[in-house]
């Protein structure tokens, strides 16, 4: 699931939630490794002059990707065996005018799944049916503590979220107000405090906007910043946490038959490409063209696998696109979502074994809730029929500080975290030709991949497993220690949460390659 950050939805008066910092330099993680701006050497990867033997297919297997953004012209997989827009399956692989990939949450009628329910509240949906009429008496059964659990949680976080739907809603009025009273669009610090209101809440509320707008924030942006809030809010309460909602009417497919394949659309843009698009930006944005940013790999082509809604990905989608992602050449996967609750893991397991088989690298985003991954597991993962799938690299997040690395969001794991990459402050390509900076182990992913795809376009015959093994023994060793996610002060060593200990590197998995 895509994260959005919530923190600014307490309102407190005097907190520094509002405050915005100064943006680094757009590729201040290509540079090398130093105390004050951790990078992966990438630009001396680059200095070493060693030529792209092969262009690496990587499918973003995400919520979908602005295929024409102005950057990623040139870099994107394009499927020769497909005639664009003839309604033809013209290569015979079950996907009619599958380009540039496919949608596995979509209708075959051209409509698209948009926001969806946690895995929670599905599983929550699924046995509400068997147990809403029951009491404790009449059953003798896990399943129907599950479901009480369930309901207490789901009922508590919709009560919650209405609440603050309430106070998002008072504080997007106050703004309509002084722009009302001010005849301004953007008005000015002491132009928002001059305003008088009618009502309580109203004033408290032009308060708390007048002290976010005193600690540097301009008023557009934070009615921006307000809206994009409420959004989160109503699809919290309208998607994530409604268990009525069932999307599976739209892609029109038997959910009950976890292992049907062929079904979805072709638009692969969908109607929310923001994260994909900056996930590929990442990977693959055109290099040196003199526009936006430049990709980490110069030799990789972007395959759009559409698998991932506003909510939880369902594990079907997520097994089925993998699969698709394998069959049509990609070499490396990059999964940039994940979800607490498992509904149908062999289904995952088997996608995730034939990658294995045919040698694709699975890289995969640790997760941004600050929590240790090897008490709390996230699906999907790399276990795999009693081991773990050697193809598969599971990434943290870090930031450009060395003293506080790990970025305080990012999951971790000794055992079940391989090696951090940087997630903090990533400028990227978003949909219309725009881009922006993000935050999260969405982005530490793409970032590793990157690498892998630049060290498996320079050495070709290296296995996914040796391509991870580069990665992990090429990664740069942190002295001392950093602060432990999750915390404010508690300090650790970085081998104390995730299995290489380092920091990706470009330039040392490179070399790495080069002795395989």
């Amino acid at each position: 699931m895509k994260k959005f950050s919530v923190a600014a939805l307490t309102l407190l008066v005097g907190s520094s939630a509002w405050a915005q910092s100064a943006k680094p330099d757009i590729h201040w993680y290509h540079t090398a490794p130093s105390k004050s701006n951790m990078g992966i050497s990438l630009d001396e990867a680059y200095q070493m002059g060693l030529p792209a033997k092969k262009e690496i297919i990587v499918a973003v297997v995400d919520g979908g990707t602005d295929v024409n953004h102005e950057d990623l012209q040139g870099v994107l997989w394009t499927n020769p065996g497909e005639i664009a827009g003839n309604g033809i399956d013209d290569d015979g692989n079950g996907y009619i005018d599958d380009v540039y990939g496919w949608n596995f949450i979509g209708g075959a009628d051209g409509r698209n799944v948009g926001g969806d329910n946690m895995e929670k509240v599905r599983l929550y949906a699924k046995l509400r049916k068997q147990y809403e009429n029951l009491n404790a008496e009449d059953v003798n059964s896990s399943d129907y503590l599950v479901y009480q659990e369930l309901k207490m949680e789901i009922e508590k976080e919709r009560a919650r979220y209405q609440k603050v739907e309430e106070r998002m809603n008072a504080l997007q009025e106050t703004m309509t107000i002084i722009q009302q009273k001010t005849g301004k669009d953007d008005p000015s610090v002491e132009e928002v405090k001059a305003v008088e209101f009618d009502s309580v809440i109203h004033k408290t509320m032009g308060m708390v906007i007048g002290m976010a707008m005193g600690k540097g924030e301009t008023f557009s942006s934070l009615k921006g910043q307000i809206d994009g809030q409420v959004s989160h809010v109503q699809s919290t309460l309208h998607y994530h946490y409604n268990p009525d909602l069932d999307t599976r009417e739209i892609v029109g497919d038997d959910y009950n038959d976890p292992w049907q394949r062929n079904y979805g659309n072709a638009d692969v843009i969908g109607p929310d490409a923001g994260h994909g698009t900056h996930v590929a930006g990442i990977i693959a944005g055109k290099r040196g063209n003199g526009i936006g940013m430049d990709g980490v790999c110069d030799a990789a082509k972007i395959m759009v696998v559409r698998v991932v809604p506003d909510g939880d990905e369902r594990d079907k989608d997520v097994a089925n696109g993998i699969i698709y992602a394998v069959d049509n050449g990609a070499q490396i996967i990059n999964m940039s979502f994940g979800k607490g609750t498992n509904w149908y893991k062999p289904v995952v397991d088997s996608a995730v074994a034939y990658a294995l088989r045919k040698g694709v690298m699975l890289v995969h985003a640790a997760g941004n809730d600050g929590a240790n991954n090897d008490v709390v597991p996230k699906y999907p993962n790399d276990s795999l029929n009693g081991g773990f799938a050697g193809n598969w690299i599971e990434i943290g997040a870090s930031q450009i500080d060395a003293k506080h690395l790990a970025t305080s969001f990012s999951n971790y794991g000794v055992a079940n975290v391989d090696v951090f990459s940087p997630g903090r402050d990533i400028y990227s390509t978003i949909p219309n030709n725009e881009y922006a900076y993000f935050n999260g182990t969405s982005m530490a992913a793409p970032c590793a991949a990157g690498v892998a795809a630049l060290v498996w376009s320079r050495y070709p015959n290296l296995t996914a497993e040796q391509v991870k093994y580069c990665l992990m023994a090429g990664s740069v060793p942190v002295k001392g220690k950093v602060i432990l996610p999750g915390t404010d002060k508690q300090k650790v060593k970085m081998k104390d949460i995730c299995v290489s200990g380092g920091l990706v590197n470009a330039k040392k998995a490179l070399e790495t390659a080069a002795t395989l």
